[in-house]
């Protein structure tokens, strides 16, 4: 039974080369861990190059929308935060004085032109308007009295019946009963004048404000009594850097943005401003000039004012003088051709070089 595998494997070593060992069977190594981790670290490293690129060319392209919109906010559309809503206050002093016996408003209503706002105590001035028109009477009858007298002496004179001397007296007495005639008559204009002042009327339409008068209380002559703001006069002063009024013109429009409110108000530029304080060029007790002094490497940009017109005012916007308001003035093209608006007349004149008004 054991010569069968001795056989076998006797005529197995005669297939085989002498002297040579049975080649091994070549396979293909196994990919070991390490190895797929490398090679996709090298796959995942082009696309993290390719979108840092996108990354940092998308930066610059927004650092370049963001700088050019800023110079263009900055320069070629100025802008301030620092401007404020005016308006003109008409301030109604009694030009006579008394008690106030009627007051027809309160604080804060608005009012129409031509409305009652108070009355002052007429009692002594229609006195004085009677007194007046009694003086004026007096001295009408006087006049006409002398004036009759000087007639008949110059009729006497041509028959040589009166002196010269006493012609010349009786037309200086007339002369001097018709200045009388006049001074009293301008007496009682005067009294009726004042008359009519007691009762003082709105001369514009607006709001009453601060309004301190109550009855009974004594009006002196001059003092403010009543104070109207006037509704047709608001504006907006707009305090621009003096390095920004190169890209300002007379017709830009611009934007006004009040603190409280959301809406927008549309006004244009209507005129820059030609002076402002300078500190510098008061004198001192001595008459010498007064120059502070400033570090020479930070110089403060002056702040000019720009008068804004109001053109559209949103419904629901209340313009109250002393708001605080922020404008962008938005720069026309042609704007340095424009004529300044302010610059114009009711009626043209060939001489004149400003045009009329529309």
């Amino acid at each position: 039974m054991n010569a069968m595998p001795d056989v076998k494997a006797k005529a197995k070593r005669e297939r085989s080369p002498i002297g040579r060992a049975p080649e091994p069977s070549v396979e293909p190594p196994a990919p070991s861990a390490e190895t797929g981790i490398e090679t996709a670290r090298a796959g995942r490293t082009i696309p993290r190059r390719i979108i840092a690129v996108l990354i940092t060319l998308a930066s610059v392209a927004i650092a370049a929308a963001v700088g050019q919109h800023m110079w263009q906010a900055y320069v070629e559309a100025p802008w301030t935060r620092d401007a404020t809503v005016r308006a003109y206050i008409v301030t109604m002093a009694p030009e006579i004085s008394g008690r106030i016996v009627e007051l027809g408003v309160t604080d804060n209503q608005f009012v129409h032109k031509g409305d009652l706002l108070m009355v002052i105590d007429p009692t002594d001035y229609k006195i004085a308007v009677s007194r007046g028109e009694a003086v004026l009477q007096q001295a009408f009858f006087d006049g006409q009295n002398i004036a009759r007298e000087a007639q008949r002496r110059e009729s006497l004179a041509k028959l040589d019946a009166v002196a010269l001397e006493q012609l010349q007296l009786y037309q200086s007495n007339a002369s001097i009963a018709r200045a009388k005639v006049q001074q009293a008559t301008a007496d009682l204009h005067q009294a009726r004048v004042n008359l009519e002042r007691t009762r003082i009327f709105a001369p514009v339409e607006g709001w009453v404000t601060n309004l301190l008068a109550r009855l009974d209380d004594y009006a002196d002559i001059g003092q403010s009594e009543v104070s109207l703001v006037d509704s047709d006069s608001f504006w907006v002063d707009a305090y621009f850097e003096e390095n920004q009024l190169a890209s300002i013109h007379e017709g830009d429009a611009a934007t006004i943005k009040l603190m409280g409110y959301r809406q927008t108000v549309r006004g244009h530029v209507a005129g820059i401003s030609r002076g402002i304080d300078v500190p510098n060029a008061q004198p001192n007790q001595q008459g010498l000039a007064t120059v502070n002094p400033i570090f020479t490497w930070v110089r403060l940009a002056q702040r000019i004012p720009v008068r804004i017109h109001l053109d559209q005012v949103p419904q629901g916007v209340r313009l109250v003088a002393g708001l605080t308001a922020t404008v962008e003035i938005e720069r026309a093209p042609t704007s340095s051709a424009k004529v300044p608006i302010a610059r114009c007349i009711r009626h043209a004149d060939a001489r004149s070089p400003m045009r009329p008004c529309s």
